[in-house]
């Protein structure tokens, strides 16, 4: 792609001047550019405020060598966010998703260390208030969307769901150091070792079921399966897993 550096902050002229850029977008939302010089960087672009969460959940992740370094974060008239790249390929490579069951045991594994973090120092210590404030918000302006979620927690419409949050939604705790998106696409490995995380806008202290949910719906939805879904609770601990809150995240998901 073209970079025109007038259009850019000059933080970053040097760095993009004469590099090889490539448009790595997958939201309306914020652009992606992946810059490709050195071990590569993405700067990312969305309006003011908006990856205020992102840069402050990647340097806390990073801190604990979990994720990309956060280099610039720079919030004017929008913001931008540059980070180095995360070295090796996501889970929905074709080399992890042919080897199923090992994808499925790495995921689980790595989700299980991740939820056993001490997260006293975390920025983010209230995702599970933020999280319900949105399913409120959501349901109030009518946004409400069940189609990509497995017939296993469907919902025959809005008003089933906020039933459902309204009963149980007090239920979800604000105890664990969360990813806030755990989908395959946003694990990194390389040569099967676990390399870092990615798109931790999500991220916060809130409720586990909120990633383990997400784990067991990318599962399913990029292996076209659901079978590996109890190999994942096994390997992760069934005995951490409140399958009714499963239910329940289901409940909040549909509102966003």
């Amino acid at each position: 792609m073209h970079i025109d550096l007038n259009a850019y902050p000059q933080e970053f002229h040097v760095l993009l001047r004469g590099a090889t850029c490539h448009d790595n977008s997958y939201s309306p939302n914020a652009t992606v550019i992946f810059i490709d010089k050195d071990d590569g960087y993405y700067l990312k672009i969305a309006g003011k405020g908006k990856l205020q969460r992102q840069a402050d959940m990647t340097r806390y992740f990073h801190g604990k060598g979990l994720s990309g370094e956060v280099l610039a974060y720079i919030s004017a008239e929008q913001d931008w966010l540059l980070t180095t790249s995360v070295q090796g390929d996501d889970c929905i490579a074709e080399k992890h998703l042919a080897q199923p069951e090992r994808l499925c045991d790495i995921l689980a594994e790595r989700l299980a260390m991740l939820h056993a973090l001490d997260y006293a120092d975390c920025p983010v210590q209230n995702h599970t208030q933020e999280y319900l404030a949105t399913v409120e918000r959501n349901y109030r302006t009518g946004e409400y969307d069940k189609s990509k979620f497995p017939d296993s927690y469907g919902y025959a419409s809005a008003e089933e769901a906020y039933a459902v949050v309204q009963a149980q939604g007090h239920l979800l705790q604000n105890n664990t150091l969360l990813h806030g998106d755990y989908c395959l696409p946003n694990i990194i490995l390389k040569d099967w070792a676990f390399s870092g995380f990615i798109d931790l806008d999500s991220g916060g202290v809130g409720d586990r079921h909120v990633d383990l949910f997400w784990a067991l719906w990318s599962l399913e939805y990029n292996l076209q399966t659901p079978q590996y879904n109890q190999r994942f609770i096994d390997a992760y601990g069934r005995d951490n897993i409140d399958e009714n809150m499963l239910r329940v995240v289901a409940a909040c998901e549909v509102f966003g």
